[in-house]
């Protein structure tokens, strides 16, 4: 079944989160795992995996370079409020059969890993942004 189909049943049966919330997961998930295979390099191939945590601030990443200031509001947008429900997210795929996870993983793996409103408030400043300088 291709990733799209499962995400179709998914939502079919649990609406809590929308299309655009699964995308950013499996984009968070392939940066994840392209970042821990280039800090692997050297070292024997390991299977792709990541930590809740490597995902977590993949996605963190991924909103803040693509969406800046606007990022908090479509997180909440597509159902998205904390790094828990990136968990869930996570683990709807698992259930699906599209993700896999070792005996080590756990869904709380994924909970308070840090605060929204802190990662994507007001507060947030643009890399490399002058205006932050004053």
């Amino acid at each position: 079944m291709s990733p799209s189909r499962a995400i179709t049943q998914i939502l079919a049966r649990d609406p809590r989160y929308t299309v655009e919330a699964y995308a950013l997961v499996l984009e968070a998930l392939d940066r994840a795992a392209r970042s821990a295979a280039r800090s692997r390099r050297g070292r024997t191939s390991r299977p792709r995996h990541v930590t809740g945590r490597q995902l977590c601030l993949a996605a963190r990443d991924l909103m803040r370079e693509r969406y800046g200031l606007l990022a908090l509001y479509l997180l909440r947008l597509w159902g998205v409020g904390s790094t828990s429900d990136l968990g869930e997210i996570v683990y709807a795929l698992i259930a699906s059969g599209d993700l896999t996870k070792t005996e080590r993983d756990s869904r709380a793996d994924f909970d308070n890993v840090f605060d929204f409103n802190e990662a994507f408030g007001t507060d947030y400043r643009f890399p490399n942004d002058p205006a932050g300088d004053l």
